[in-house]
């Protein structure tokens, strides 16, 4: 565990439309974090003959170039595998190969996975289960039996705002609580309050995984980077240390905190690719994989998942995203324009990581350009290889 500064989210001027791309790059070393090493025995990903990326994408009905793009949102890596290979990989910025980037929100999508592995282990019955027996939560609070697969998809009935603009909101309160202010992570999401009925509305909350975070470290009885490390980054054959931001009860950032380099990042949208095998070997259940990349209820259809009160034409699943269409893409998303993104169809897998300084400045897409960099992505995994 590494001893930090007490520096804040506030400090770093996040969603201000601040530079970041000198602060997504060594977050483990502004702030609290516990390390996971990598793997005894690395698994190295194979190069095959090198892609240049499009020239242009279309969106929103006009062709753009895809250098302005990169340039625009303060991209930091682009990493394309095809079939498991490595067919393009570029970096920018800050970024690097060796460098362990902030991951946002694309920490979600791994730990959902680790709920997946801990079902599959029997450290928790199933995800009908109330997930307030066995998260300590306040009677009649958002959580209060609430099933984990309500929280799994973001349709608890929480009250929340994700608005990254606005600073009374409670995405800004869940990142003071990161620093301990006004109560711990597990302080904050005991006392949640609940406003719809479970299971009836998609509202994006990132309090869902830091509640998530808390039932796997409360039913394995293990820290979530302790979890992580021997169930994922160990078989994965993660090639270098990963880090999670903990707060000062050691508890992980689980909505956002985790970092790693992007050939690591890859490795999630690989995995789920191939079902939840690795190299022969079941390590998240496919059963589970299927069910966290596909839409099930109505409330979770692209266009319906609401984000900070507006939509995105993305459906949910077990903390993924999921693109409209046919093909079965599905992505993990993190704020500033994180992105590992997976189309079976093409075979590929395509990490995006980034410092869009304009995100969260507002709500619109002309400053967030999540849908555009959808739009990118696919434009990548289609083209001719």
């Amino acid at each position: 565990m590494t001893e930090q500064q007490d520096m804040t989210l506030a400090d770093l001027g996040f969603f201000t439309g601040v530079p970041q791309h000198d602060h997504l790059c060594r977050m483990k070393d502004l702030l609290k974090s516990r390390e996971m090493a990598p793997a005894a025995r690395p698994y190295v990903w194979p190069e095959g003959e090198a892609t240049a990326l499009p020239e242009t994408y279309v969106f929103d009905g006009a062709s753009r170039s895809s250098k302005e793009f990169l340039t625009d949102t303060d991209t930091a890596a682009v990493l394309v595998l095809i079939d498991g290979v490595v067919r393009h990989e570029s970096y920018f910025l800050t970024g690097g190969p060796d460098v362990q980037w902030l991951s946002m929100s694309v920490a979600k999508s791994f730990v959902s996975a680790l709920v997946g592995i801990a079902v599959a282990e029997g450290h928790i019955a199933g995800i009908d289960d109330p997930i307030s027996s066995y998260v300590r939560v306040e009677p009649g609070s958002a959580y209060d039996g609430v099933s984990i697969k309500d929280v799994l998809q973001m349709s608890s009935g929480a009250r929340w705002n994700e608005d990254y603009s606005d600073v009374t909101s409670d995405v800004y309160q869940l990142s003071a609580a990161t620093m301990g202010i006004g109560g711990t992570l597990d302080d904050f999401v005991a006392r949640m309050v609940p406003e719809s009925e479970p299971g009836t509305v998609c509202r994006y909350n990132s309090g869902e995984t830091q509640v998530l975070g808390a039932l796997v470290a409360l039913a394995t009885g293990r820290s979530v980077a302790d979890y992580m490390r021997e169930k994922l980054c160990e078989p994965l054959g993660m090639t270098s240390a990963g880090y999670w931001l903990i707060d000062p009860a050691g508890t992980e950032f689980s909505f956002a905190g985790l970092n790693l380099t992007a050939r690591d990042y890859a490795r999630i949208g690989e995995l789920y690719r191939n079902g939840g095998k690795w190299q022969g070997r079941q390590i998240v259940p496919a059963e589970w994989v299927r069910d966290s990349v596909t839409v099930t209820a109505t409330h979770l259809e692209p266009g319906r998942p609401l984000v900070g009160g507006h939509q995105l034409n993305l459906g949910y699943g077990y903390q993924w995203w999921l693109p409209d269409g046919d093909r079965g893409e599905f992505s993990a998303i993190g704020v500033y324009n994180q992105f590992v993104y997976v189309d079976p169809a093409a075979r590929t897998t395509i990490v995006k990581l980034s410092a869009n300084r304009r995100y969260g400045t507002s709500t619109e897409e002309a400053t967030n350009r999540d849908m555009e960099t959808v739009a990118f992505l696919r434009a990548i995994a289609r083209q001719d290889h």
